[in-house]
Formats: structure tokens, sequence, C-alpha cells
């Protein structure tokens, strides 16, 4: 019997948090987050990261522990995931996986390692500067005529992941699918995946009224803070919610333009969030205007 792992997913917005504490207070859980922005220190108010009243006592791992300066791979979240879940069934407990980020998730539940690629610092700074001169959109082509999988589950303003596929295939000669289904195997634990789904409209709203609390908790000085303490930001600021306020900051946008841009960019990440749980075939969909006790009744239902 295989040790079982419990997934909880789904886009932004939708109540993960919430509902993940309610669980490992049930089934005396640990949770481990499964999101490429909670990782980052000082980034608090634009990822919505758990606050420590919010845990309400519960022992979260990977959240707030990578510098913004620094890069930070799925092949290192695969790691450092697995870690916390040895050590988490070791001490009695059941890992609880919870975020949004499809291509972390799926690092675990298909056993998919990402191959450690040299890096060609060269070739990444002649894309960086393309991206930078002539915008994202002919990377975005290029990468779609390599990779038209790959590039159908991101953002065509996602310069970091664009930039990948392209670097995946100048090194290797092959693509990021290629490579990823080469090298799937049997997964170590028993994952049990599970998604909340929302009304369209109720989702949207919700995403809306999250930005709104954000600029007002002071999303627009978090990152001023963040650009005066550090010089360079291979990743963080690429993140939704940051790179809009960075080029507000800049002069691109009014505050209202900027407000408007990341609540309708978010709003395009839930809709690609969802469209990427639901190729996993083995999830089972949570309502999420249900009462998270009924929830949390169905996960441990479903995970015996």
């Amino acid at each position: 019997m295989l040790p079982k792992v419990i997934v909880i997913c789904g886009p932004t917005a939708s109540g993960k948090t919430a509902l993940s504490i309610e669980l490992a207070k049930r089934i005396n859980g640990e949770i481990i987050s499964c999101d490429s922005m909670q990782i980052y220190k000082e980034m608090d108010i634009g990822t919505a990261k758990v606050t420590p009243e919010e845990m309400e006592g519960i022992k979260h791992y990977l959240v707030d522990f990578v510098s913004p300066d620094e890069r930070y791979s799925v092949a290192s979240f695969k790691n450092d995931a697995k870690k916390a879940i040895k050590e988490i069934i070791e001490k009695g407990k059941t890992p609880i996986i919870v975020g949004g980020t499809g291509l972390y998730v799926d690092s675990l539940i298909y056993e998919i390692d990402y191959p450690q690629i040299e890096l060609d610092e060269k070739y990444r700074n002649e894309l960086e500067q393309q991206a930078e001169k002539q915008g994202l959109e002919e990377l975005y082509k290029k990468a779609k005529d390599i990779d038209p999988q790959a590039v159908e589950k991101i953002s065509e303003n996602d310069q970091k992941r664009i930039i990948r596929i392209l670097e995946i295939y100048h090194s290797t000669g092959k693509t990021k699918t290629q490579l990823e289904a080469e090298s799937r195997k049997e997964p170590e634990f028993d994952y049990k995946v599970f998604a909340i789904n929302w009304d369209r409209e109720k989702l949207y709203n919700r995403i809306n009224k999250r930005v709104d609390i954000m600029i007002e908790q002071g999303l627009i000085e978090e990152v001023k803070n963040i650009k005066q303490k550090y010089s360079k930001f291979p990743t963080a600021m690429q993140g939704l919610g940051y790179k809009e306020v960075v080029d507000y900051l800049e002069g691109k946008y009014t505050k209202e333009e900027m407000i408007e841009k990341i609540k309708m960019e978010t709003r395009r990440y839930a809709k690609r969030q969802l469209t990427w749980f639901r190729k996993n075939k083995q999830t089972i969909w949570l309502n999420g205007e249900e009462d998270k006790e009924k929830n949390v009744n169905i996960i441990i239902e479903n995970s015996k």
C-alpha cells in the first residue's frame, strides 16, 4: 500500500486555503504549498500568502522561503515537496498538497522529472533582449511552432515559461512536452486529487474583490519595497499582480488601468488553471459554493 497524499487544487480565489486548513484540523494533516509565487519572501499581499492567523496552528511547508532575487525551478519544488511529504508521513500525519500551480501539481502526481538543463546565459540574454525590444509576441509564436502542447498551457504574457520552452529546445533538440513524456514514472505515493470549481461569474467576482483588497492592504508599497531592496528579479516580478504594479510605477498605466489589468489577467489565469486541472482525469471536483464542512467530508470519504 502506497502512503496517501491528498491534493487540493483549483483556480485562484477558489477557497483552497480555508478548505485545506479545515481538512488538516480534522485528519491530523500538515500542508505543503504548491504555489509558484507563495515561495517568495516579502511577497505576501500579491500572492495572497496564508497568514499565521489563518494557519490556525497547522504547519505549512514551502511558503516564504525563497529570496525574490533567486530562481526556483519545478525540479527544486518536486524535490522539496517530496522531502516534506516524507517528513509529514514519518510524524504519522497526512500530507495535504495545496495550490494552483498546475506544473507543480503534475510534477508530483505524474512523477515527472524536469531535466536540469545547463543554462546558456548568452542565449537567455538574447531572448530577454528580444522580448524587451520587440515585445513577447514573436517569441510566443516561435515557442508555439516548436511545442504547441506546452504553449497551450501558458499565457502569451508569461515571459519566463515562453523562454523556458525555447531554452529546452535550444539545449536538447527535444521539446519540453517530449522530455516530460519520456520522464514519467510510477508515483511513490497514492495521490488523491481534488479541485474546487465555481460558477464562472461568481469566481470572477471573488477575484475582482480579492484584487481590491490587495490594493487596500498595500500591494503598491510591497512592490516598491522589493524593487528598492533587490537589484534583479529573475522570476518574482513576472508574477501576476507584480508586473502590472511595476508597469504602473514606471508610468505605463494609471492606477485605475493597473487595477483593471490585474483583475483581467487574474481572471484569464483562473480560466487557464481550470482548463489545466480538467485534464487530470483522476480529479474529483468539489463545488466551491458548498459548505466547507460538506467538502471536507467528501474529501475524507474519497481518500479512504
